[in-house]
């Protein structure tokens, strides 16, 4: 029987494993444990379109990676994809990883979905794991996400900061999965203001392959057109590309609002940080984290497990100083987290 849960808190909270995650780019290697226990492998993850260095989705998955190779003192390894690559080609990464001897194998992204499904059947002994998609198996761990409940927080504070009552939404590729995104934003925006400032929304490519989670130039030319119609306030759920959305905001000096990890801490982005009012955090990186354990524990985790408020598995972040400073923004984001928590608040996922 497929096991349902939500996870208590066994992994580090939001903030913190998102404050790990690093900007490191290049190609991906293994990382061997210093205990001289190189032959033991553990966890390894493939990452998704835009790959390690996004400051995002896939960077708070490596974050959750290098947790757990450092308290289990074991050897890791991090793939990245390849352009242009087929279900095929994703098929024979997991594959290779698990043949190897890693346990567990994590793809970040729906886009493993695929793969995953045929891979975990030929490898019943390796538990795998898949970041924001539900796959069926028995040794198959779904680690989805209440992103609607973060965006609805990412609404509050948008609907509190703007001064022209015009605001934007930049989503990557036109998914469900973005759709939640969107959904909880924009009902966020319009439950604070009553109806009175105007959401505008735009997807950057139709299809992940047209670049829409890897392309900066296409967020920033989203975001100057939004600009441009008088929003002072973007929230962007686009991977890459919503660094360029972020360069926008900030030339701009009107604000940006991160997504999946603390975007305000990332150094990468520390020029434009500033005019990063807050982020929509996901907890990928603990999510990550709580598969190795369970893994480790003996007691590996399957089945779907979700990740939201109650858990902290998603939040919002009160970095940048600034975020305090505006008149009533902290105190209705902590209303509407409550709540979302206690039922009274129901966030549309669509």
């Amino acid at each position: 029987m497929r096991r349902i849960s939500k996870l208590t808190r066994v992994a580090v909270g939001v903030a913190s494993i998102a404050l790990a995650a690093t900007a490191c780019g290049g190609t991906s290697s293994d990382s061997s444990s210093s205990d001289g226990s190189a032959d033991t492998k553990g966890l390894a993850i493939a990452y998704d379109i835009g790959g390690k260095g996004d400051q995002s989705f896939n960077d708070a998955a490596y974050a959750g990676l290098q947790k757990a190779q450092k308290e289990f003192g074991y050897k890791t390894a991090d793939i990245e994809p390849t352009e242009g690559e087929t279900d095929a080609d994703k098929e024979q990464r997991l594959a290779s990883l698990a043949k190897q001897g890693y346990n567990p194998v994590i793809g970040v992204g729906f886009a493993y979905g695929p793969a995953m499904e045929a891979v975990a059947k030929k490898y019943p002994k390796t538990t795998f794991g898949i970041v924001d998609s539900v796959v069926e198996g028995e040794n198959v761990a779904s680690l989805v996400f209440a992103e609607e409940q973060a965006s609805y927080l990412a609404g509050v504070a948008a609907a509190k900061a703007t001064k022209t009552n015009t605001v934007g939404f930049v989503g990557g590729v036109d998914i469900p999965l973005i759709h939640k995104f969107e959904a909880g934003y924009k009902q966020g925006v319009q439950d604070t203001s009553g109806g009175k400032v105007k959401v505008i929304s735009q997807y950057l490519t139709q299809t992940a392959e047209e670049g829409g989670f890897s392309s900066p130039d296409k967020g920033k030319a989203a975001a100057e057109g939004q600009i441009e119609k008088n929003a002072d306030v973007i929230y962007q759920a686009a991977g890459l590309s919503g660094q360029g959305v972020i360069e926008a905001a900030a030339k701009a000096k009107v604000w940006a609002i991160g997504v999946d990890s603390d975007q305000y801490k990332q150094a990468a982005l520390a020029g434009y940080k500033q005019y990063i009012l807050t982020s929509a955090l996901k907890d990928v990186g603990g999510a990550v984290y709580a598969l190795a354990k369970s893994v480790e524990d003996g007691k590996p985790l399957t089945g779907t497990q979700t990740f939201d408020l109650k858990v902290n598995g998603v939040g919002l972040s009160e970095s940048n100083p600034e975020f305090a400073k505006i008149a009533g923004l902290s105190e209705a984001v902590a209303k509407a987290k409550e709540g979302i928590i206690d039922g009274s608040i129901k966030v549309k996922t669509e």
